[in-house]
């Protein structure tokens, strides 16, 4: 219906908000609640909840290959420049290496500051030691070359069904640039690719309804098993490492924020269903699938979003980096076991590669860093059985932050590489649209 000349247009009222109790961050907050008093009230049957936890994780990580898969190699057969990935992914992984280098360092001063490990004088011999040995023994396994050829897998369906989010990048890669080169002839194929994207990306919207379920289920595990009460002992360096990370986010990685145009704190609250599910989870790839697409909603450009986030799921992992290097010192302190700065920065340099290794996969940090403190023999591995029972709180802390240096970094660099929208950014973190 046409509107006649000097006449107003109709005012459309704005849709309905719906009441909070339906939002998915309440409910995942509420069955994050419950759960912590289950496991207080009943340890037992807090402890049973865990297929819960584990059942939603496998959900959505059966998801995200697919997600990557169809996100990038789209992005990429949409694009005409292809030296534009080159360069994308060469300004990432720059970004990558300096801030995760530079959380690496500030575990190490805020670990000789603090020294969160003084007073425990722990004899080694009295650790269990069995405790730690499954993970040296993977530890061990983790080469730098190992590493690197991993990235190739045996078949293309290996890469997929493994689960690799490196391998199924690669194989995305590929295909992306295989069917750009097509021009016509493959445009086909990326149509049915784009309507499988929004298919899969519904999925992901029914799967994480089940989010407040999955998060009740595997916190519910950690208080049952763990309890409030085993904290306890370590709660200097627990605090120590929590304290560390909010003022990492806060300061390092919201003055980079603030450089790239938004705030910081507007950012965590849009990312905090996320945020939720990764702290109740106490892993980072959970959120993968949902983070992309809020990303995107922000104005990042899908090629970028779908090469950027997955690949800083290995290479970045912030959070990580900051409790490697805090926790290798706590173990010498508490062992009182005294490391010279060359043997502190040594410490550095290997947690500089081993790193990597760890991804969002729960448990992959404390493998990387008995294989890091491994270099240096005076240090008792024995002593990482000090934080074996804690080490589902700190993969909470550092799962998390994983997710907010990815997300920031995604950002930083759509914003470098000129592909951020501004007013979808301003009308999603401030609720108005940016005035051109």
């Amino acid at each position: 219906m046409s509107i006649p000349a000097g006449t107003a247009p109709p005012r459309v009222s704005p849709p309905r908000k719906k009441p909070f109790y339906r939002g998915l961050s309440f409910q995942v907050v509420l069955g994050v609640a419950v759960a912590i008093v289950l496991g207080y009230v009943s340890p037992a049957t807090a402890v049973a909840m865990k297929p819960l936890g584990d059942a939603f994780i496998r959900l959505i990580t059966m998801i995200i290959t697919l997600v990557i898969f169809c996100t990038l190699v789209t992005g990429i057969a949409g694009m005409e420049d292809m030296k534009k990935v080159g360069r994308v992914g060469g300004k990432a992984l720059l970004y990558f290496e300096v801030v995760s280098t530079l959380a690496l360092l500030i575990g190490l001063v805020v670990g000789n500051v603090v020294h969160p490990g003084s007073g425990f004088h722990v004899n080694p011999a009295t650790l269990d030691a069995k405790a730690v040995a499954e993970y040296a023994g993977q530890a061990k396994a983790q080469g730098v070359t190992e590493f690197l050829i991993h990235i190739i897998p045996n078949t293309v369906f290996d890469a997929f069904a493994r689960g690799d989010i490196l391998q199924v990048l690669l194989v995305s890669l590929l295909f992306g640039f295989a069917l750009s080169l097509a021009g016509q002839r493959g445009k086909l194929l990326a149509d049915l690719l784009d309507t499988l994207t929004r298919i899969v990306f519904g999925v992901v919207a029914i799967l994480m309804r089940f989010a407040p379920i999955g998060a009740f289920g595997a916190m519910a595990f950690t208080i049952g098993k763990y309890g409030l009460a085993s904290l306890g002992p370590l709660v200097k360096l627990i605090a120590t490492l929590y304290i560390t990370s909010i003022l990492f986010v806060v300061i390092l990685l919201g003055g980079i924020a603030r450089l790239a145009g938004f705030g910081i704190f507007r950012f965590l609250w849009f990312l905090r269903e996320e945020l939720l599910l990764v702290l109740a989870t106490s892993s980072s790839e959970p959120a993968l699938p949902s983070l992309m697409a809020k990303l995107e909603k922000l104005g990042c450009s899908k090629t970028l979003v779908g090469l950027v986030v997955p690949t800083g799921y290995t290479f970045n992992a912030d959070g990580t980096s900051l409790y490697m290097t805090l926790a290798a010192l706590f173990v010498a302190q508490a062992t009182s076991t005294h490391l010279t700065l060359t043997q502190q920065f040594t410490i550095l340099g290997v947690a500089v590669l081993t790193s990597k290794g760890a991804s969002g996969v729960q448990g992959a940090a404390f493998i990387a860093l008995v294989a890091t403190m491994m270099v240096i023999p005076t240090i008792p591995v024995a002593g990482m059985a000090l934080i074996l029972g804690i080490d589902r709180f700190l993969s909470m802390c550092r799962a998390a932050v994983n997710m907010i240096g990815n997300a920031v970094a995604t950002m930083v660099i759509a914003r470098w590489e000129h592909e951020l929208d501004g007013n979808a950014l301003q009308y999603h973190l401030l609720g108005e649209i940016q005035e051109k």
